[in-house]
C-alpha cells in the first residue's frame, strides 16, 4: 500500500471525507464476513499477517468469491483503524443505494435518533423481526459512522435503508399509500390494546425531545408501552425491541 492510499483511506475515518467519496470503512470478521453473504461486497479487504495466521480460511474464502484483498502491515492497519484492540480486517465499501419498495408491509423510521448505538441496535433489531426497510432523518446519527455501523451487527447489510432528502415528506407519500403511521410516544393507546393496520410505519423519536410538531401531524396514531415500575422512560432501542416483538406477535 502506498502513503497516498493509506492517507486516502484513514481519511474515510472522518465524516466529511466519507460524504465526498461516497465510501466508508468497515472492521472486523463479523461484520465484513455478514458482508460476504449480502448484495453489499466490499470493494477491498485489508488484513494483516496475525490475522492471516489466525484465519487462513477466510482469506480463501475472500479468494474463492474473487474480492480484492491486500496484506497490509500491523502500523499501517493502525492508521486506518476507529478502534482500540482491531482484529486486524477491515473493508472499503461504497455507500448503500437503496430502493424505496412501498410493498413490504412493515418499516421503521428514526427521527432524530441521534445516538449512534441506539441508531445501530434499532437497525438490527427491525432487521431480527423481519422490518427491512428503515427510514432515516438527516438528523438521525450517520449510519456510515463506525460506532453506528458497528452496532448493526451487520444487519445493515441485510436491510433496505434510506436516508431521504424529505423525510417527512417520505412518510407522507407512505400515508398516502396506504401505510398507518404509528408514532411511538410516552403517552398514546396502550401496545397490548390497540390493533394495528397489516401495513405501518413504526417512527421512533428522540428520547431527551420526544416526536416533533411535524411528526405529529402525520401521525395516525399514538403508542405507549405501559409502564409498571417507577423508571422514568425506556431506552428508545428497547423500546423498539419491545413494539416489534408485539407487533410481529399479534401478526400471526
Amino acid at each position: 500500500m502506498t502513503a497516498n492510499e493509506l492517507k486516502y483511506y484513514a481519511s474515510l475515518l472522518q465524516k466529511k471525507y466519507r460524504q465526498r467519496e461516497k465510501k466508508f470503512l468497515v472492521e472486523g470478521e463479523r461484520l465484513i464476513n455478514e458482508s460476504l453473504s449480502s448484495d453489499h461486497l466490499p470493494e477491498r479487504i485489508f488484513y494483516t499477517e496475525d490475522f492471516l495466521r489466525r484465519n487462513e480460511y477466510f482469506i480463501q474464502r475472500l479468494n474463492e468469491l474473487k474480492v480484492a484483498s491486500e496484506k497490509i502491515k500491523s502500523a499501517e492497519f493502525q492508521k486506518i483503524s476507529e478502534t482500540k484492540n482491531p482484529q486486524g480486517i477491515g473493508a472499503i465499501f461504497s455507500y448503500f443505494h437503496s430502493p424505496f419498495p412501498v410493498d413490504s408491509t412493515s418499516k421503521v423510521a428514526l427521527e432524530n435518533i441521534s445516538d449512534p448505538g441506539n441508531t445501530g441496535t434499532i437497525i438490527r433489531t427491525a432487521e431480527w423481526f423481519g422490518a427491512k426497510d428503515i427510514i432515516l432523518s438527516n438528523d438521525s446519527a450517520e449510519l456510515y459512522n463506525p460506532k453506528t455501523f458497528r452496532a448493526t451487527m451487520g444487519a445493515a447489510f441485510h436491510s433496505n435503508i434510506i436516508i431521504p432528502d424529505d423525510f417527512y415528506g417520505t412518510l407522507e407519500l407512505l400515508k398516502s399509500s396506504d401505510y398507518e403511521i404509528l408514532c411511538a410516544d410516552m403517552e398514546g393507546e396502550s401496545l397490548y390494546n390497540f390493533e394495528k393496520k397489516k401495513k405501518f410505519v413504526l417512527v421512533l423519536s428522540n428520547e431527551a425531545n420526544g416526536p416533533g410538531k411535524q411528526l405529529l401531524k402525520i401521525a395516525d396514531r399514538k403508542i405507549t408501552i405501559p409502564k409498571f415500575g417507577k423508571t422514568e422512560s425506556l431506552n428508545v432501542s428497547a423500546a423498539a425491541a419491545i413494539l416489534l416483538s408485539e407487533f410481529r406477535r399479534k401478526s400471526y
